[in-house]
């Protein structure tokens, strides 16, 4: 939804009524993730995508539908997988698609809000209509919808804005929507008797990084790569130069606890602790870990570790927060160059933020018994007749 707010500003400055379609739940290996969204403006314009070009067309004319109706409703769709090739994307999979005849307002202030510095992140949560596909993979003949509900806004510290009707539903929504939103992660949830839709708008993530020293160097530079703010902390000034870290966001030439008032450090931000020098490294450590972070690795070896182990816990760390520390930091990748390590690194955070294991995907794809397709069908006759590249498409139903 973010990266389509410029174009949804313009288009309402055009006068145009705008409705979105939204992913909310995906089977299989889908061309698009939940969150993924679509926006059809009343005088044809499309942007974003649902499926990467599958489906737009059938969901552009279930917007016009709902906005005709008022309704909202949640549409499975079935992509073949070569369908998927047609339009140049890699695999298939089934998608259940929440289509809106207006673009929430919520929704539109949550992804501003968590823009730039200083953003705040939330997650806005959307009750389906109850007439919307079962968690469970399997065909599913659309209804009727109904008209959208209010939604609930649930902050990054885990305040909510609206009820579900009882304080343990509401307690169960915003641990839910806060593990979502620290992940990233947009999914649907089953709570009480209804399923619904937690869209997350999280703040860019950020990496901190103590010590510049030459895998810090590479470290910045695939951070960068993948999204996320980076800060660079060193007591010594010949080490946090920008003529050493031409790609980094901050630097900051001082001690690690010290700098981390300075940048608010807290639960969003990942830490690297790569100085190798005692002084340095478990003051940062020390302030990681009672902030919160979701985040924290130290290099050292194995004597190293145990060392700095014992002297935290003298120092009044928590065996329950120390249990958080990665060290020796990054995953066992086998590099020893200051680029491989810091890939190693960077993999553990990623891994880390999403709940990944590291395990290779081989592996793990040996472990899954694959369902079989379910069989695809036409949709339902459509109110004008589609252009032959939507001929094709195929609604998942009985």
């Amino acid at each position: 939804m973010k990266e389509l707010l410029s174009t949804l500003e313009a288009w309402q400055a055009d006068r145009a009524q705008v409705g979105r379609a939204v992913v909310v739940r995906t089977f299989g290996s889908a061309p698009r993730p939940e969150g993924a969204v679509m926006l059809y403006a009343s005088d044809g314009r499309i942007a974003g995508s649902v499926s990467g070009g599958c489906v737009e067309g059938a969901a552009a004319e279930e917007i016009d539908h709902a906005r005709a109706t008022g309704r909202a409703r949640v549409i499975r769709y079935g992509i073949s997988d070569e369908q998927a090739w047609d339009v140049g994307v890699a695999c298939g999979g089934t998608i259940d698609v929440l289509v809106e005849p207006v673009v929430p307002a919520l929704a539109v202030d949550a992804a501003w809000a968590s823009q730039g510095a200083g953003g705040l992140g939330s997650a806005v949560v959307t009750p389906l209509p109850p007439d919307s596909p079962p968690g469970a993979f399997g065909p599913h003949e659309p209804g009727e919808g109904a008209p959208p509900e209010d939604k609930l806004l649930v902050t990054q510290d885990g305040q909510l804005s609206g009820s579900l009707g009882t304080s343990e539903l509401d307690a169960a929504l915003v641990e839910a929507a806060t593990e979502a939103l620290r992940r990233g992660l947009s999914r649907t949830i089953e709570l009480g008797d209804r399923s619904l839709f937690v869209e997350v708008f999280p703040v860019r993530p950020r990496l901190v990084v103590v010590g510049g020293v030459e895998v810090a160097r590479s470290l910045v530079r695939l951070a960068r790569e993948l999204g996320y703010e980076t800060v660079v902390v060193d007591g010594r000034p010949a080490f946090a130069t920008p003529e050493r870290f031409p790609d980094v966001d901050r630097l900051i030439v001082g001690w690690p606890d010290e700098a981390a008032d300075e940048i608010g450090l807290g639960p969003n931000d990942a830490v690297a602790v790569l100085s190798h020098d005692v002084k340095f490294d478990e003051p940062a450590i020390v302030e990681a870990l009672g902030r919160g972070c979701r985040y924290v690795g130290a290099v050292g070896s194995r004597k190293t570790q145990a060392d700095r182990r014992a002297r935290l816990l003298e120092a009044g760390v928590s065996k329950e927060n120390l249990a958080r520390l990665h060290g020796p930091v990054g995953l066992d990748l086998g590099g020893r160059a200051p680029a491989e390590m810091a890939l190693a690194i960077l993999a553990e955070v990623v891994a880390e933020r999403y709940g990944g294991s590291g395990v290779p995907l081989h592996d793990k794809a040996a472990t899954i018994r694959v369902a079989p397709e379910p069989s695809v069908i036409t949709p339902r006759q459509p109110r004008r007749r589609r252009s032959s590249s939507h001929d094709d498409l195929k609604r998942l139903t009985s």
